[in-house]
C-alpha cells in the first residue's frame, strides 16, 4: 500500500493526531474502498475559509465541519501516485478530528451518507474503534 498524505495548516488543529496516525486513519478508510495507493492532502483552515468554501461549492451559508473534493477519473502520471483529492477540515467547528478525516477521506472514494442506507456511518464506527489490544 503506497499512500501519499500532505498535511497543511497543522497549526491551526494543535489537537490533531500526528502525521503517522492521520496516515494511519486515510488508509484504513481508503482500503475500505478497496484503493491502495494514492496521494491526498488534509488541510486544516478557519472558519471563514471553510465557510467560503461551503458557500462556493456547496451553496450552503457558514462553516461546516469537513468537506472532500474528490479528483475524479485522474491517472497517474510518470509514475506518480493517483491523485484522490483534498479533505478540508475546520477544527473549531470539528468535536473529533480523527472523525472528521475518516470522514471526508470515506466521501474522497464514493461514499455518502447523504445518499447511502447508513452504509457510510458504519464504516465510520467501524475504523474509529480501538484496535484491540
Amino acid at each position: 500500500m503506497q499512500i501519499e498524505l500532505e498535511v497543511f495548516g497543522a497549526e491551526l488543529a494543535p489537537t490533531a493526531p500526528a502525521a503517522p496516525e492521520l496516515k494511519r486513519l486515510c488508509a484504513l478508510a481508503l482500503a475500505a474502498a478497496g484503493v491502495s495507493d494514492g496521494h491526498l492532502a488534509i488541510e486544516f483552515v478557519d472558519a471563514a475559509r471553510i465557510a467560503e468554501l461551503n458557500a462556493e461549492y456547496r451553496g450552503k451559508d457558514g462553516p461546516t465541519d469537513v468537506l472532500s473534493f474528490p479528483i475524479d477519473g485522474v491517472e497517474p502520471v510518470d509514475g506518480a501516485p493517483r491523485e484522490l483529492g483534498d479533505v478540508v477540515i475546520c477544527p473549531e467547528h470539528t468535536a473529533d478530528l480523527r472523525e472528521a478525516v475518516v470522514h471526508g477521506t470515506l466521501h474522497l472514494v464514493g461514499f455518502d451518507h447523504e445518499t447511502d442506507h447508513g452504509e457510510m456511518l458504519t464504516l465510520q464506527q467501524q475504523i474509529l474503534e480501538p484496535e484491540p489490544r
